[in-house]
């Protein structure tokens, strides 16, 4: 059976550091809650878009997915790596229901 690995990794309040790399690509290395040092190369310009947005929005999340590849000394490297940023919309406070229900009842 033949199966296919890919990998998101998400990450919010900063950006990974990244580091030029060959191709117009930039190296980045994200580290997991578990100690796990993901390892991916982005294309140059998805980064500076990256970049923008976070400049952009007062508040956002961002993932880095991808093919998982090989494993490195102390983590994986992710493959075909593209990174997105998402704004996060506060979320709108709910009606209070019983009060809703006691309007209704009356």
């Amino acid at each position: 059976m033949e199966a296919k690995s890919e990998v998101t990794i998400k990450f919010s309040g900063e950006l990974p550091t990244a580091t030029p790399a060959a191709n117009k690509k930039v190296a980045i290395e994200l580290t997991d809650q578990n100690g796990i040092v993901f390892t991916a190369q982005v294309n140059a310009k998805s980064w500076r878009k990256a970049e923008t947005s976070a400049s952009e929005f007062a508040d956002w999340a961002g993932a880095v997915s991808g093919k998982l590849g090989q494993r490195t000394e102390n983590g994986f490297e992710i493959i075909d790596a593209g990174i997105q940023l998402f704004e996060k919309k506060a979320k709108e406070p709910k009606p209070d229901v019983a009060a809703a229900e006691a309007g209704v009842s009356s």
